[in-house]
């Protein structure tokens, strides 16, 4: 069984190399159409606390009033809850007013 455990970790680890290469392609193209990619959100606008887990520690956010944060949780909205942006894994917790 823990062969399937380390499988799937294998798998979620690639899966977000290539969303973080998708990312990176995207930038680049738009950077070859003289295009620019605005940003819909700015993270160092949001207020964001230390956490733990058993993966390790990360970054936390409930900005809710916030409208950076606001605009956040809208484009995760739009990515499945899941998404990398410059470099950083963002994602929304189940209760729908946490980023972490």
């Amino acid at each position: 069984m823990s062969g399937n455990k380390e499988l799937a970790e294998v798998l979620v680890d690639f899966a977000t190399a290539l969303e973080s290469a998708c990312v990176n392609l995207k930038r680049y193209v738009l950077e070859l159409v003289n295009v620019e990619d605005k940003p819909l959100w700015d993270p160092d606008k949001i207020k964001w606390e230390k956490a733990q887990s058993d993966k390790g520690e990360y970054e936390r956010s409930e900005d809710v009033d916030n409208p950076e944060f606001k605009a956040l949780l809208k484009d995760l909205a739009g990515h499945g809850g899941k998404m990398n942006r410059l470099g950083y894994f963002y994602w929304s917790f189940q209760n729908g007013a946490t980023v972490g």
